[in-house]
């Protein structure tokens, strides 16, 4: 099979390739997948540069790694354990692992990490949850429901927060949501945002305040830029959740933290809560169900040009980008 290969750390166009490998044959409670769609995350970028020696296996006569971790395909068999219904199955992949990512014609996954995709969602709008809209589930329930609360947002056009809009709306909450361009703020409102606030406004705090009042839960991307906003809006009580890393750290003002006793809660996909992971994987596809999830716009790619998607991603796109392997 055709896979995108790195067997070393470093920039996409130096360390990536698409080579001939052996198709993998799934193990007990595993299924192999024909991929359809190999979506790619930020965090994908930070493996390819920072991935250990551990973090690689064999593939073929190669020791290294295939990309990505999320992605949409096919069942096409089954390894002990597992049933045999469910060969032929659509579905939508998380966390596939090292040395076996999306990247490729084929995967192996644990069973349970390969979810029945509905038959009214398309492959765009599976191959786009994973990583993104489990993260968003994690920051909005790791401490119990955000029922009848009031949530902010960071970066609402971003596949986290999309995915957080639309979650947190299916579970009662009132969302806030910051963007940076009225491109942005667009989609934010597609996706169910009940107050959209340009942060780069003077007065975005004052917006905020006047639209929902104090907020309860802040789902933040870039805590060192926002910290200050994060502070000005946030209730008594308040929780911040961020869930990525800057290049530089915040200072944290820890008397401003301490008064309104907030809380500053650090979240990670994968170290995430594996009983947490399961339930949001439900909810998700419950939701997708119900029709309530929706696709940000697709940049599609090649697997021959996977260097190309990846700095993609590190450009900052808009939308999701992917590898079309139908």
């Amino acid at each position: 099979m055709k896979a995108a290969f790195f067997t070393t750390n470093g920039p996409a166009k130096t360390v990536l390739q698409v080579l001939d490998v052996a198709r993998p044959e799934p193990g007990p409670g595993e299924v192999r997948v024909r991929v359809t769609l190999s979506a790619i995350n930020p965090g994908d970028m930070w493996m390819r540069a920072n991935s250990s020696p551990e973090d690689f296996g064999p593939v073929g006569e190669l020791r290294g790694r295939i990309p990505h971790q999320d992605g949409t395909g096919v069942i096409d068999a089954v390894g002990a354990g597992v049933d045999t219904n469910r060969i032929g199955e659509r579905v939508w992949i998380w966390m596939a692992g090292s040395p076996w990512g999306t990247a490729a014609e084929w995967t192996v996954v644990p069973s349970e990490q390969a979810v029945r995709l509905p038959d009214g969602a398309s492959d765009e709008l599976g191959a786009g949850l994973g990583i993104p809209a489990m993260t968003a589930h994690w920051c909005l329930h790791a401490d119990g429901s955000p029922k009848d609360s009031t949530v902010l947002v960071a970066a609402g056009a971003g596949a986290v927060g999309h995915f957080a809009i639309e979650l947190g709306k299916i579970a009662g909450a009132r969302i806030v949501t910051t963007v940076s361009s009225p491109e942005k703020a667009t989609l934010a409102r597609a996706a169910g945002a009940d107050l959209v606030v340009n942060y780069r406004d003077a007065d975005a705090v004052q917006q905020i305040l006047d639209g929902t009042g104090p907020v309860n839960r802040i789902i933040e991307v870039a805590l060192t830029d926002n910290l200050e906003l994060d502070l000005a809006v946030a209730a008594p009580g308040a929780t911040i959740v961020t869930y990525a890393a800057q290049p530089v750290d915040p200072t944290l003002p820890v008397f401003r933290l301490m008064w309104p006793n907030l809380v500053l809660r650090f979240a990670l996909f994968l170290t995430e809560p594996r009983d947490a992971l399961l339930r949001a994987a439900a909810d998700i596809t419950s939701a997708l169900e119900r029709g309530l999830l929706s696709p940000l716009p697709v940049h599609s790619f090649g697997l021959d040009d996977v260097a190309a998607a990846h700095e993609a991603v590190e450009s900052g796109v808009t939308g999701k980008v992917v590898l079309d392997l139908r």
